[in-house]
């Protein structure tokens, strides 16, 4: 693997995984459409640095969730940081592990670029629909136990390539009346526990050479501007966007599958 092509996935890594446009399916297209041999530990590489990423914007978010947690646990004291700390606590479990068994037992059936082209598709459509019927009713702080893990839930579905993890907890957040910018928010916030677990789960698989660090860096470079660049556009912007390009990859891949 070259120094190019672990710059391109990480830019890749940092645009399509934080927003709803699905990285796994952008991670597995370009290496197929480019005949490129790609290790398939580097792909959750990437997603470390996009993790970073995460962690570095919000480590603020994080702190201020700890000490909540801190005070309700062990001091009794009830308080939003520490309600939010454990919705996302449990909100993480149902998700990751029903995408484990996913990712574990179905990766070669998910992994055809045909089923991808049609889950880009698919949750475009879905992604569009649901943004456009849904109402603004609950900020981030408002969450109650319900939605959080529903939307953790719903992460399960982000196993499957073309799915996107962004794309389907903010459709579902959206579907469940949390305003856009909450909507990314928590998760931004709830894809961090996942990806650090794959992350130690395939550590042992990363090869800590030229090309992995300049992916993994570019990754998490890429991935701080796109927040900051979401979080604003979605104060007044939708997801239509975004839905429309699902679609038109989703087109064009499917038929490229067809005619190879």
């Amino acid at each position: 693997m070259t120094v190019l092509q672990a710059i391109i996935l990480g830019v890749v890594q940092g645009l399509t995984e934080l927003l709803p446009i699905s990285s796994s399916a952008h991670l597995f297209l370009i290496p197929w459409f480019c005949n490129w041999n790609v290790p398939n530990s580097f792909d959750v590489a990437l997603h470390a640095g996009t993790l970073l990423a995460i962690g570095l914007f919000f480590f603020k978010d994080w702190l201020q969730l700890l000490k909540g947690a801190y005070k309700q646990t062990i001091k009794k004291e009830k308080n939003p940081d520490g309600r939010m700390f454990w919705y996302l606590v449990f909100a993480t479990i149902p998700g990751g592990c029903i995408g484990f068994i996913l990712d574990k037992y179905c990766e070669d059936i998910l992994t055809k670029p045909v089923i991808i082209a049609i889950m880009l598709i698919v949750m475009g459509i879905l992604l569009y629909v649901v943004d456009k019927k849904a109402k603004n009713n609950t900020k981030y702080e408002d969450m109650t136990f319900k939605q959080t893990f529903l939307i953790g839930l719903s992460q399960a579905l982000a196993f499957i390539p073309g799915v996107s993890r962004s794309g389907i907890t903010m459709t579902t957040g959206r579907a469940l009346g949390v305003e856009r910018e909450s909507a990314a928010r928590y998760s931004f916030m709830l894809s961090a526990p996942i990806v650090l677990a794959a992350t130690l789960y395939k550590l042992k698989e990363f090869t800590f050479d030229l090309p992995f660090i300049i992916g993994v860096f570019t990754s998490f470079l890429v991935g701080v501007l796109v927040i900051k660049f979401l979080l604003n556009y979605l104060k007044k912007g939708d997801f239509k966007w975004f839905a429309i390009y699902r679609v038109v990859v989703g087109v064009f891949v499917l038929l490229w599958a067809i005619l190879r």
